[in-house]
């Protein structure tokens, strides 16, 4: 029994590890790029019971194939530790260009409402972006809308309603459907205290799964980098993107629209699933150009949803941020090929499944 255990846990870490090495849209395939953490230490659990249990060359291959895996998975989630170079550095510059963003998605199934509502009453954070809400989730939260003057809504039953609000000034707020009609996307224009602007954009792409492959999500979160790329304004972008920060698509996100990752050099800052605190893998964002330092980032208490939320403060300073912060890596043609093709593959797929939006981002 200690044998069967050992080659399934090894089969399990290391065919996980090679289907996340293919390049495919295919549910089946994107869906290793998660569980990196998982992946590793199941191949630790085989590795050890392997040397007592297992003898000869089997033993050798089964010990040779998980320090592979150990070594390849320990590679993509290094940045992500304490150990790596963090690229956002932590200063406040100027307090009335600095803000505080918040980012949740709520289970649209998640009928806790008070919880969410004390959450944010305790933080009290400038812009609050709201992930899964449906109808009975904004009338629940209506003292918590009420207290800002900058609201954009898009309440839907598809687990993909939005809300964003805001007390900082917004110039202008569009919510709008980048590929797939039943997943909108939100971008703004806002407002420090000091009057600084910036773009905002809150992103809630369709998940890996059965039936669901990758090429919507791929194509907005595209859609979304080629945004920020031509944008001339500094730019916050958070939501669920239902993809993890190691990922191609994430990586290619990150250099086309010039964006630093404060997790890097930090932490994982893990959010989902919210109940399995030793498995969880960062799946809700926060990116910023270098024109932002870093305060403060952190995930919050479980409030009833499968994620936990996420909240940062930030400050815009770009004389003092480019000094401080590292330089964005520079898009090669691969990433700029990647883009087009997500897109173009998006839009596609979007069209045979007869859920295009026609919809774009406003102009940037």
């Amino acid at each position: 029994m200690l044998r069967i255990l050992v080659f399934v846990l090894a089969a399990i870490a290391a065919t996980g590890t090679t289907l996340s090495l293919l390049t495919s849209y295919r549910w089946y395939i994107r869906m290793w790029d998660f569980p990196r953490v998982a992946l590793m230490v199941l191949a630790a659990i085989a590795l050890v019971a392997a040397v007592p249990v297992l003898t000869g060359w089997v033993r050798a291959a089964v010990v040779v194939a998980m320090l592979l895996v150990i070594g390849w998975q320990g590679f993509r989630i290094y940045p992500y530790t304490p150990f790596a170079k963090t690229e956002v550095a932590q200063a406040v510059i100027n307090r009335e260009n600095c803000i505080s963003a918040f980012s949740f998605n709520v289970l649209q199934t998640n009928r806790d409402y008070a919880r969410t509502i004390e959450l944010i009453d305790r933080e009290d954070p400038d812009i609050v972006l709201l992930l899964e809400t449906d109808k009975l989730w904004e009338d629940a939260l209506k003292p918590v809308i009420d207290r800002y003057p900058h609201r954009s809504s898009a309440p839907l039953d598809n687990l993909y309603g939005l809300i964003l609000l805001s007390r900082l000034p917004v110039e202008d707020a569009e919510i709008t459907w980048l590929i797939d009609k039943e997943t909108p996307s939100v971008f703004a224009t806002m407002q420090t205290k000091a009057g600084a602007q910036f773009r905002y954009i809150g992103l809630h792409p369709r998940p890996p799964q059965p039936g669901e492959d990758t090429e919507k999500r791929d194509g907005e979160i595209a859609i979304a980098a080629r945004h920020a790329k031509e944008t001339k304004l500094p730019v916050l972008a958070m939501g669920d993107f239902n993809d993890v920060a190691w990922s191609r698509t994430s990586q290619m996100f990150k250099r086309i629209g010039g964006y630093l990752d404060p997790r890097i050099g930090r932490g994982l800052y893990a959010t989902f699933p919210a109940n399995l605190p030793g498995l969880r893998w960062p799946l809700d964002h926060l990116f910023m150009s270098p024109d932002f330092t870093l305060v403060d980032m952190k995930v919050l208490e479980n409030v009833g949803s499968d994620h936990l939320p996420v909240l940062a403060k930030v400050c815009l300073a770009p004389r003092a941020a480019k000094v401080l912060n590292d330089e964005p890596a520079t898009p090669d043609a691969a990433d700029h090929k990647d883009m087009r093709e997500a897109i173009r593959d998006g839009k596609q797929a979007a069209r045979e499944e007869g859920t295009a939006s026609g919809g774009s981002p406003p102009p940037p």
